[in-house]
């Protein structure tokens, strides 16, 4: 999945309390994060995005590009925890407050999309069409996930973390993969914003390259991280290189080195992406879930 930056504020919805029958939903703050990472730990690879957000920038943060809510019971027992912004994510246990979480969310009108497993976005979208904002795109996901053992391969020495002087490579790279994701450019939408996401990550050490010259041959970018999973995205190999091992040889050996500190790797691949199955297959990833990313219709789009 790639992230869109331009958050409008949340005001708006720090202060909007919803009631749907027995779940209440309420803006969450810092003094819920262990309540709220013990609870998203209990199903890691499918809610390590947000459990990630938590950890890396808190519960209240303009980082997070949006608000975190939680949906209680009517003995505050907590059933949800949802993300509301410029990306819409949940985890819930409760029927009931699922729909209340589509409900509050058909309140924020500058969601990029929404994102989870098939069959929790299939309800959460009858309860959120008709109110919310209008579908752009629709993509069907295969979730992928990685535990030990791994095989070890032939290592490739040029395999390391990218440096600040690996940014003018990187953004393009990435910057295309966004584009065939989700149709939309972030090098023409918002140059800047994308760029400081990019310099970002980097600073946090969490895209992998090899490079050869100014040419990008492998790329990979740790999105989250948690000590149950890792979910990674924007895995690139160079067209010219393809077809030659090289692929499963990088992608092999940096999950050998990312399971060293956490249980699980996992990550999302297009289902119309046969390729990148191919890769991830190779490299002895198994599918677990089907997952569905719904792109909304904007006034004015934004980066990825």
């Amino acid at each position: 999945m790639l992230l869109r930056t331009g958050l409008a504020t949340a005001s708006a919805l720090a202060t909007n309390v919803i009631k749907a029958g027995s779940p209440t939903v309420v803006p969450l703050d810092n003094s819920h994060t262990s309540e709220v990472l013990a609870f998203l730990a209990r199903r890691p690879i499918h809610t390590v995005m947000m459990a990630g957000l938590v950890r890396d920038n808190g519960l209240v943060n303009p980082l997070n590009r949006g608000t975190f809510h939680a949906c209680r019971d009517e003995a505050g027992r907590l059933e949800g925890v949802v993300l509301i912004g410029e990306i819409i994510m949940l985890e819930a246990v409760k029927e009931a407050a699922l729909a209340a979480a589509a409900r509050l969310a058909q309140s924020y009108a500058n969601a990029y999309m929404i994102i989870g497993e098939r069959g929790k976005i299939d309800r959460f979208w009858n309860y959120y069409d008709g109110n919310g904002q209008s579908p752009r795109l629709f993509c069907r996901e295969l979730l992928f996930e990685l535990r030990w053992p791994v095989e070890v391969r032939e290592p490739i020495p040029g395999l390391r973390p990218a440096t600040p002087h690996d940014l003018e490579l990187v953004m393009p790279v990435h910057g295309d993969m966004a584009l065939e994701e989700s149709g939309i450019n972030p090098l023409e939408v918002d140059p800047d914003g994308f760029r400081q996401r990019c310099a970002r990550r980097i600073e946090q050490g969490r895209v992998w390259v090899w490079t050869e010259g100014r040419r990008v041959i492998f790329k990979a970018d740790i999105v989250s991280e948690t000590p149950e999973a890792i979910y990674v995205e924007g895995v690139y190999v160079n067209p010219e290189e393809r077809g030659k091992q090289l692929g499963v040889r990088c992608f092999s050996q940096l999950s050998r080195d990312l399971l060293l500190r956490t249980k699980s790797l996992c990550l999302l691949v297009n289902e119309q992406n046969r390729e990148a199955q191919t890769l991830y297959r190779k490299s002895h990833y198994r599918f677990r879930s089907y997952y569905d990313t719904i792109f909304l219709q904007q006034q004015s789009n934004q980066g990825a």
